[in-house]
């Protein structure tokens, strides 16, 4: 059995069971993941009317998404300090039980605003799981062995990725739309169990002081921004005076959070982190690509779905090779940046981001399946060539004491990314959409005109209800959605190729071959 280095900072009995360990919190980490991958397949479900769903709204459904991911950003910041501060592992449980709770009351949810109230619970949770699993790895592992463990909790991603749909296909085949939380709750029970027996506690012994007024002002700040993008898709108006007013308001807060930050003597967020131009590069492509990867899964669905008529279990199981990818190369990244560096393995996987983006502005109604599944696997490949290195780069940027605040940084800019582009990327779809059927809706009651204008699922409700007079409108509502879908995915291209531009000019090429006798355990400074 091998054994701690002589000089080594974990204890000899942590060290023997540190695989173990590594299961366990990515047990955790797979609950709060599969839970927004289950979501991602559920949703076409819940907007369907009651008593098959809840009979949600495009931008009830966002809300339902970034509830929980804007709670869970806009708390990492102090769930990262309180860990550092009370302990990691106290932090996990507490957070593992919330979730927990907050998933058994979405389950059982009697409307879309119950819903959103109770998946904000659940990212409230979530904010203290995600952020002290990488950090207790941080403490379990030897700096030289971080690499890979990073790499297989990464992977754990990517597992999560694919059990979810898949799952959420399965459950919602059998049973009602609810069962895509339930779920959760018997992994939390096996979870806390498993955690309690072999996880040791860690904490900073120069803990950071909390930051109360940066925390209201991040969380306000993120509201305001996505409440207004998410209303300017709904109107399909952006130029309306209550969208730009939030939008104004959400950015000026954010601002005035900046400033604030910039001068507490104990911020949420230590901005001479960013300094290091490098830190600041991998952080930002997290943030990248999670923008343009969650604004595609929320538009794939409803492709696979509504445009191709595929099951909630046949949808799971065609996102297969989105996981798969990263599961089988996130463990290996590491050996190709060993090969040629951070920069052209990040810069590779940014690139074919953005290729497969491109591709799937040319699919349509009767584009042979095999050819997304084929787009699936290669979004996963460049996915598993970015999370890898740049979560390597993050978190030994910055002292294995504030492994909390490092890994709270990159998971906030991780959510903070995937709720901007569910919001943006989702409005952008709903504008195109709107714009695409508006002349076809002539037809339909003047009533629920507006409402029919929304979304793809909308459109075909109200079909259903006119009974024969609705079937006129099914093939222009697939080609309105076709063109926006087309539109939306060219966006986030767009946004994976200013990806691939910020790493290829800031994170570092080949690592150098270390000398021999030359300190390994030497941290970098944060504002190097």
């Amino acid at each position: 059995m091998t054994t701690a280095a002589p000089d080594s900072r974990v204890p000899e009995a942590v060290h023997r069971r540190r695989w173990a360990i590594l299961g366990v919190l990515m047990l955790s980490l797979l609950i709060v993941v599969l839970d927004n991958s289950i979501l991602n397949v559920a949703i076409k479900t819940i907007s369907t009317p009651a008593p098959t769903g809840l009979g949600a709204t495009q931008s009830e459904l966002e809300w339902a998404i970034n509830a929980y991911t804007l709670v869970f950003a806009g708390l990492l910041f102090t769930a990262g300090l309180l860990g550092d501060r009370l302990g990691r592992k106290k932090v996990l449980l507490g957070g593992l039980f919330v979730f927990g709770a907050g998933s058994a009351l979405a389950a059982f949810s009697d409307s879309p605003n119950q819903l959103i109230a109770f998946r904000a619970l659940m990212g409230l949770g979530a904010a203290f799981v995600m952020p002290a699993t990488l950090a207790v790895l941080m403490n379990v592992f030897e700096r030289e062995e971080q690499p890979k463990a990073i790499g297989i909790w990464a992977g754990g991603v990517g597992l999560a990725i694919a059990i979810g749909p898949i799952t959420g296909g399965v459950l919602l085949d059998h049973f009602w739309w609810g069962s895509v939380f339930l779920i959760n709750v018997p992994i939390v029970v096996l979870a806390l169990a498993l955690m309690l027996w072999l996880v040791p506690d860690s904490r900073d012994p120069n803990p950071g002081r909390l930051d109360p007024v940066g925390v209201v002002l991040s969380v306000i700040g993120l509201v305001l921004l996505v409440y207004g993008i998410i209303k300017g898709g709904q109107l399909a108006d952006f130029t309306d005076a209550t969208v730009l007013a939030t939008i104004g308001a959400g950015l000026a807060v954010l601002v005035a959070f900046v400033v604030f930050e910039k001068r507490s003597d104990h911020p949420s967020i230590d901005v001479t982190y960013f300094k290091n131009k490098v830190f600041s590069a991998a952080i930002g492509a997290i943030g990248l690509v999670f923008f343009a990867l969650m604004g595609v899964t929320f538009f794939s669905v409803f492709y696979t779905q509504s445009v191709r008529g595929y099951s909630p279990l046949q949808t799971g199981l065609l996102m297969l090779p989105l996981a798969a990818a990263q599961l089988i190369f996130a463990p290996r990244a590491r050996l190709v940046v060993d090969r040629f560096g951070n920069r052209v393995t990040t810069t590779g996987g940014m690139l074919l981001i953005a290729a497969m983006l491109c591709a799937f502005a040319a699919l349509e109604a009767d584009t042979p399946i095999w050819l997304l599944e084929v787009i699936f696997f290669l979004m996963g490949t460049g996915m598993a060539h970015i999370m890898t290195p740049t979560s390597v780069v993050i978190m030994q940027a910055l002292p294995r004491e504030k492994a909390g605040s490092a890994s709270a940084l990159s998971n906030t800019f991780r959510q903070v990314g995937g709720a901007l582009g569910i919001a943006v990327l989702g409005s952008v779809l709903s504008t195109a959409y709107r714009n695409g059927i508006e002349s076809h809706l002539g037809r339909v009651p003047a009533g629920v005109r507006h409402t029919a204008g929304e979304s793809i699922e909308a459109t075909l409700g109200v079909a259903a209800k006119l009974g024969p007079r609705g079937d006129a409108l099914v093939g222009p509502a697939n080609d309105a959605f076709l063109h926006a879908m087309h539109v939306t995915a060219l966006w986030g291209a767009g946004v994976a190729v200013v990806g691939a531009v910020v790493v290829a000019l800031y994170l570092p090429g080949r690592p150098k071959e270390p000398q021999q006798g030359q300190e390994e355990e030497k941290l970098v400074p944060a504002s190097e």
